[in-house]
């Protein structure tokens, strides 16, 4: 792996600590000192000159990737519902489009600004939230933002006109954000590098769950309570998983964990101590920019993270196009209710299931391989899903294209989407674990770099739909999505061939390793 010299999880100095810490310790005193971790044989001589390097000890209660295997567990479940609560309010919106345009007398180009603006803040907010979250913290981001997404979902409910709705879609958007790369962080803190596929795949999966299940909900509630329920469920929802991660989940970010016990030693003890990887002396404003400005730099000088954006864009904004190609084909077409229209986003769900299933039973041929005796594996192990998935999406929407006639049952064009959602999903587990395990440290860095991209795209393609259907036709227009799946082929075998010598190329995936080594050797 990338950055094998977290394989083992627990590791640092000699001198284990086996003794643990209480849950009230990991949520308010999270620099953690006890006398026995203080008088651990600290490199240096305490002086400003020659600072104590302060990193994590063998078995250190305080490293979460020493946390209980049950801990773990719970903080994975809280952080990948709350991401699939925001990707779920993304494209429940779309079953007030309806009611919105009667009500409120507007076209269904503007009803649909509600997906745009909402989407269109995945590209830019993740960029913010993740630099703050490698200085900050992913704790005081994630509640912080958590909380704001919650009053603006309120807000969109309470909306007395359609310009306050939009307002409200759009920051909600912006703040809910965060969870999208905090996530993938979270569980690169926690989990180490051979431990990491059930758990990225679970959050990975809950990006895609979320958007395939919201126009179901969003539709049957806005036939039966109105348009307004649907946001106020989003906010029931998302006010839940606010109190409880805020309650539940401590910081989990090793730099700003060993930076506050380093801070903590210095008070204790009147000698100098610093984290192993703080900064020398940089003023704060500089740390801040460092980090924002790193995403982007990722994206535009990492071919890694370019080629594997590009992919994902693609894939992800025709996932948002079917949220507007669904309810022509079946409701435009077929004379479905509204509501039932959206039952084939089902076959898709179901794809997705299956993709999720194919990715475990792949991880343990990976962790086969990780196990055996010349232990050759690389992070481009990571990529038989997305090599499988490349092949899988395009032969789905041709599929769903050209059997979508009148005379040929409904059930053919849903095996081609669900045929498409275990392509989709196979490639967004493969190559978001391909990104975490190269990227460690930075991982919710380059989470945020490869979500600019999938996020203009998702939000774009839902607003022209509508009239690619009128102007082509059915048919045609469904090809179009299958054609740009079809140039994107060649990414992951790219990616499985030339993968070494690419990251070898790569400046920041080389940095991260070196910091990750760091902190634990």
């Amino acid at each position: 792996m990338a950055d094998s010299p977290m394989r083992n999880g627990c590791g640092g100095q000699q001198n284990p600590i086996v003794r643990g810490i209480s849950f009230y310790q990991s949520m308010f005193d999270q620099g953690h000192v006890r006398q026995d971790l203080l008088s651990q044989a600290y490199e240096g001589t305490g002086t400003g000159d020659d600072p104590f390097m302060v990193q994590w000890a063998s078995n250190d209660p305080a490293d979460p990737h020493c946390f209980s295997r049950a801990r773990k567990w719970v903080f994975t479940i809280i952080l990948a519902l709350s991401t699939l609560s925001v990707a779920l309010a993304s494209s429940a919106y779309t079953g007030a489009v309806p009611q919105l345009v009667q009500e409120y007398g507007i076209s269904s180009t503007t009803a649909y600004l509600g997906v745009t603006l909402f989407v269109m803040c995945f590209a830019v907010g993740p960029l913010l939230w993740a630099s703050l979250s490698e200085i900050l913290g992913r704790q005081a981001v994630f509640i912080g933002t958590f909380a704001a997404f919650t009053a603006f979902n309120i807000g969109a409910a309470c909306s007395p006109n359609i310009p306050t709705l939009l307002l409200c879609r759009f920051f909600a958007g912006a703040f809910g954000s965060s969870s999208l790369v905090n996530t993938g962080g979270v569980i690169a803190d926690l989990f180490s590098p051979d431990e990491r596929n059930t758990p990225m795949s679970i959050f990975t999966a809950s990006l895609f769950f979320g958007p395939t299940l919201g126009p179901i909900i969003g539709s049957f509630i806005g036939m039966t309570k109105g348009w307004r329920w649907i946001q106020r469920f989003i906010a029931i929802m998302s006010g839940v998983l606010w109190i409880a991660s805020s309650l539940i989940i401590p910081e989990t970010y090793s730099p700003v964990l060993l930076r506050r016990r380093a801070r903590i030693y210095s008070v204790r003890t009147g000698k100098e101590y610093r984290s192993k990887l703080e900064e020398s002396q940089s003023p704060h404003f500089l740390l801040v920019k460092t980090a924002m400005v790193r995403p982007w730099l990722l994206l535009i000088f990492e071919p890694v993270v370019l080629l594997i954006s590009i992919y994902l864009a693609i894939v992800y904004g025709i996932l948002y196009l079917l949220f507007a190609a669904f309810p022509l084909v079946y409701h435009g077409m077929r004379g479905c209710t509204a509501g039932i229209a959206t039952l084939p986003f089902l076959a898709v769900l179901v794809g997705m299931v299956f993709g999720v299933v194919y990715s475990f039973h792949d991880h343990r041929r990976a962790q086969t391989i990780l196990h055996s005796a010349d232990n050759t594996t690389t992070a481009e192990q990571r990529l038989h899903p997305a090599m499988i998935g490349a092949i899988a999406i395009p032969l789905g929407l041709f599929i769903f294209a050209w059997t979508n006639f009148p005379s040929v049952h409904f059930i053919v064009g849903c095996i081609g989407t669900a045929l498409f959602g275990f392509g989709l999903v196979c490639i967004f587990i493969s190559m978001s674990h391909y990104l975490v395990d190269s990227y460690s440290i930075f991982a919710a860095s380059s989470l945020a770099a490869s979500s600019v991209f999938r996020s203009v795209l998702g939000a774009v393609f839902p607003l022209f739909t509508p009239r690619m259907y009128e102007t082509l036709g059915i048919q045609w227009a469904s090809s179009v999505p299958a054609f740009l799946a079809l140039g994107c082929i060649p990414i992951p075998f790219l990616l499985q061939h030339h993968g070494p010598w690419l990251r070898s190329k790569c400046r920041y995936m080389i940095e991260a390793r070196e910091a990750t080594r760091v902190i634990r050797s």
